[in-house]
């Protein structure tokens, strides 16, 4: 990936952030029919492996984990905040004109190692921990229980675990830091006035407070 020194992430925290807040990764593999990409929901473990471990579940019609040799080098694609930034939103474009449209975002790329889980007790410790997190701000969380066991066992049976063993993080974080103060601000204001607080709030960090 492109990644200019300006807009590289390279703070730990920031990385897991967005891994954690943005957990459908775009898994891109290459196979013997070339590259593909499957998206996939992962729960990301920073406490295993020098770089944290991902793991997820695809479906066993899928032909991604029999294509994909075992230890094979793949990419995971997270996308964090992201969004169109008009030149108008800056005050010098009314000043010089010098100003063009762009799009802010951030995105971490996930290099590892591709290992495919296909047991019964890997794959239910996955779904699991991915209901765990995803459930955890309803009102009243499903479980695996709710489900009818023979339904469950079958939904089981049907999906194929993954795990990937990430050996490098690389983050980038394009919010109009190579803008002067009073352009940054004003497109951060615009993106609040649309309701784009996600983006908004990203692009101001590193900026004074409001007063």
């Amino acid at each position: 990936m492109y990644n200019p020194a300006h807009f590289t992430l390279t703070d730990l925290s920031d990385l897991r952030r967005i891994l954690e807040a943005y957990p459908l990764g775009m898994l891109v593999t290459h196979g013997p029919e070339g590259l593909d990409a499957n998206h996939i929901p992962f729960v990301f473990d920073p406490q295993r492996g020098g770089c944290g471990t991902l793991t997820g579940h695809v479906a066993r019609a899928n032909p991604v984990w029999r294509q994909c040799r075992e230890g094979a080098d793949v990419l995971v694609v997270f996308r964090g905040v992201e969004g169109y930034i008009s030149p108008s939103w800056y005050p010098s474009k009314h000043d010089t004109h010098r100003q063009v449209p762009t799009w802010n975002y951030e995105v971490v790329h996930a290099h590892g190692r591709l290992t495919v889980r296909d047991d019964e007790t890997f794959v239910r410790g996955v779904v699991a921990r991915l209901t765990r997190t995803h459930e955890a701000a309803e009102p009243s969380p499903w479980k695996m229980g709710d489900a009818p066991s023979d339904y469950l066992d079958a939904m089981l049976r049907a999906i194929v675990g993954i795990e990937i063993e990430i050996t490098r993080l690389e983050g980038k974080a394009k919010l109009s830091q190579n803008k002067e103060l009073r352009d940054r601000q004003g497109a951060v204001e615009a993106l609040q006035a649309r309701g784009q607080t996600g983006l908004s709030t990203a692009m101001r960090s590193g900026l004074p407070p409001v007063v």
